[in-house]
């Protein structure tokens, strides 16, 4: 497959800026593989395409604030720092992108807030990227440190500053594991309210942990999607969560992912049996069309911009045209884009 494939126009309108008002209340497109059949729903609505004994698989990473600003030693000059992933959880190091990446060398210190926070640059990884070691000790107040002294990481096209609002509405309910940059989008619809209903029916809420990096959003800029590397991501599955979806592929019942990490991580962890297995590592899985799903067979996805990775996990699963249609269908009928935008299920 092609990456000029999966160019369209999307108006600027149409990239959300602000969230919904009420997570459940954004727009839902339903797509339907078999007949092709498009429905126009709310995001609460979901509840009436699952039935008991069905699993809905969540991302349950948490978002920290990625955006840091400090000072390098001796010059003390401003230095931007963007944390990407965590390589190595008991050396706390980082691949980070650094801006004005010219000043900053190998060996080069960081300093943040009043020194709360200090870090030694230890490699260079491309023209902005560099990995750095943060010198800490207690991963728990590293974080809280983060919180304090960061800002939350809104993506590009949000043409604003991040607000006291967004630190709530740029994190899913699920979420419990430090550890992503940015949000799994899909998952930001759900709501307690959403998720006791589906409860009483009998459906079956599971999580994965994937910590979503900036690779997910970074443009692809080769012709031959095979050549397309992205970048891995730490990834977890526990057997409780591989034992209810296995029960569910057993009883034939649905497995949906909800969003493109999700599907990522499941996907990842297929055993020889066709069946999901405990799992924790790294993932640079890239789901592109044509893909055989083994354990998803069903999907929640935002709608994402052109040639991007998420949406080509979308057109994967619910096959390239329809998929297509269904993007110039939203463009047609007003959806909102991207991360505060509007969902589709497809089932």
């Amino acid at each position: 497959m092609k990456l000029s494939a999966f160019k369209f126009d999307l108006p600027e309108e149409l990239i959300a800026q602000e969230p919904a008002d009420n997570r459940d209340e954004s727009r839902l497109m339903v797509v339907h593989r078999e007949t092709g059949e498009i429905e126009h729903k709310l995001f609460k609505d979901i509840i009436d395409y699952f039935d008991e004994g069905d699993v809905i698989v969540t991302n349950d990473t948490k978002v920290f604030s990625a955006k840091l600003l400090g000072n390098k030693e001796k010059t003390d000059a401003e230095i931007k720092v963007t944390l990407n992933r965590e390589l190595n959880k008991e050396t706390h190091l980082w691949d980070v992108y650094v801006d004005p990446a010219r000043k900053i060398r190998v060996g080069n210190k960081l300093y943040f807030g009043d020194g709360s926070l200090v870090a030694e640059v230890i490699d260079n990884t491309t023209s902005r990227g560099r990995t750095i070691r943060f010198l800490v000790e207690d991963e728990e107040v590293f974080y809280k440190t983060l919180d304090e002294l960061g800002e939350v990481l809104l993506p590009e096209y949000i043409n604003r500053e991040p607000e006291i609002s967004d630190v709530d509405r740029f994190q899913t309910i699920f979420a419990s594991e430090v550890g992503a940059v940015v949000a799994p989008a899909a998952g930001l619809h759900f709501t307690p309210h959403l998720l006791k209903r589906l409860e009483l029916k009998g459906v079956e809420v599971a999580s994965v942990t994937v910590h979503v990096g900036l690779g997910s959003f970074e443009q692809v800029d080769v012709e031959d999607l095979t050549k397309h590397k992205t970048d891995s991501e730490p990834f977890k599955i526990n057997a409780g969560t591989a034992d209810e979806i296995n029960n569910a592929l057993d009883t034939k019942k649905r497995v949906c992912a909800v969003g493109a990490s999700s599907m990522k991580a499941i996907e990842s962890s297929v055993s020889a049996a066709g069946r999901v297995k405990p799992i924790e590592g790294w993932t640079d899985k890239f789901i592109f069309p044509p893909y055989e799903f083994k354990i998803g067979n069903a999907m929640i996805s935002n709608f994402q911009k052109p040639e991007s990775t998420l949406m080509m996990a979308a057109a994967a699963f619910g096959g390239y045209d329809l998929i297509m249609e269904a993007y110039q269908t939203a463009v047609k009928e007003g959806y909102k884009f991207l991360t505060y935008g509007d969902a589709m299920l497809i089932v």
